[in-house]
């Protein structure tokens, strides 16, 4: 007898072209897909430095585009660089909106659209659903493989000295998203590893949540984590890899459709408040706390981390405890094989400071109760502890 299936909802952007090299017919493709033609680009400084987007902006200029480009786009992006994007924007009579970067520069791009036609102050916006109105048209281009943020419609914001805060809402997601795999050769290996973890921790927590969890966001979880499993290493190895890297982008893109509707859980929690007290990329941070978190989680979610375990390794034939038990040991094995660093103090977090990471962590119940198993306090503290 077969499961009656629960109602759910799956959102996602109105279209995704998957091209290499697409990026150089930027100017081509917008002229198609929109009639406006005052583009503000949000990026950060090494991107625009290393000449990321000069063939893309040259395609646009030359099909009539006027582009201004901000690109004081940080990590962790705290509110000043937001309102700094839209005052550019707003200065050049942008139209449209394109986020070309990490997920910082894409996160920014998201909101920047709304804030230029919206007259909701940002306070008003924190939280989920809280956007009113429309927006400029947004689409949005990676640079790297990890975070998912094109697909997305969340916004992480830096608020405070260690604090983070999120907007969610549909106006957020993109209107239309390049998956140009050629801009993200040139990402060294320890970024590479990092943000292709994520992606992975990603695809594990929506396939694992406790809510919203659907088939729809079941099948983008598990075809992101056979593509991220299969190429990380090879990425991580040789930057050039063509189909590595158009293999990790395409599973990063789908680890962001299935968390953006089966939201993630404990590794994001604990990674959070690493980030905003000892600044360590977000990707890092995620990569460092999945090992301690899969195992803590085994109790309630072994049968899914099995399933999970036939996607990696192929079917074995042996019971559900273990291949839940070959799964987390497949995927720690990949961690360290990736390069990435893979304890608190190889990254400089001090031993003494886990009882108020465990705290803050406490602070973000929109993610804990998502996690298959309750964390409190006391097993924050223990799971800092084993990563540590």
């Amino acid at each position: 007898m077969t499961d009656l299936i629960k109602a759910f909802s799956f959102d996602t952007p109105g279209s995704t072209l998957v091209e290499w090299g697409g990026a150089a017919r930027m100017g081509e493709l917008l002229s198609g897909w929109f009639p406006a033609r005052k583009l503000l680009i949000v990026t950060d400084k090494f991107l625009h430095d290393a000449g990321l987007l000069d063939a893309a902006k040259d395609s646009l200029l030359a099909h009539g585009f006027a582009v201004s480009v901000f690109d004081d786009v940080v990590a962790d992006p705290p509110e000043a660089v937001l309102m700094a994007c839209v005052a550019q924007g707003r200065a050049a009579g942008a139209d449209i909106v394109m986020g070309l970067g990490g997920g910082s520069s894409m996160d920014i791009a998201k909101l920047v659209a709304v804030m230029l036609v919206s007259e909701q102050p940002l306070s008003e916006l924190y939280g989920i659903g809280k956007v009113t109105g429309q927006r400029l048209p947004l689409v949005q281009v990676p640079t790297t493989a990890g975070t998912g943020s094109e697909v997305t419609n969340i916004t992480i914001l830096t608020t405070g000295e260690t604090t983070k805060m999120g907007i969610v809402s549909q106006q957020l997601y993109a209107d239309r998203v390049l998956l140009d795999a050629a801009l993200t050769t040139g990402l060294p290996p320890v970024q590479t590893a990092a943000t292709g973890i994520d992606a992975m921790v990603h695809a594990i927590e929506a396939y694992t949540s406790r809510h919203k969890k659907n088939l729809l966001s079941d099948i983008f979880a598990r075809e992101a984590l056979r593509l991220l499993s299969a190429h990380l290493v090879n990425a991580c190895r040789n930057g050039q890899d063509r189909a590595a890297r158009e293999g990790m982008l395409i599973g990063a893109n789908f680890a962001g459709q299935a968390f953006s509707n089966s939201p993630v859980g404990a590794v994001h929690a604990l990674a959070y408040p690493l980030g905003g007290h000892f600044h360590l990329p977000h990707g890092l941070t995620n990569a460092l706390m999945l090992g301690p978190v899969l195992r803590y989680n085994m109790t309630a979610a072994a049968p899914l981390y099995a399933e999970l375990a036939d996607v990696v390794t192929g079917p074995t034939g042996e019971g559900v405890q273990a291949r839940a038990a070959a799964f987390v040991d497949f995927m720690e094995d990949m961690m360290d094989r990736s390069g990435a660093p893979r304890r608190l103090r190889d990254v400089g977090v001090p031993e003494d400071s886990l009882p108020m990471l465990a705290r803050d962590a406490m602070l973000q119940t929109r993610l804990l109760q998502n996690n298959p198993v309750t964390v409190d306090e006391e097993a924050a503290l223990a799971l800092y502890r084993r990563a540590y």
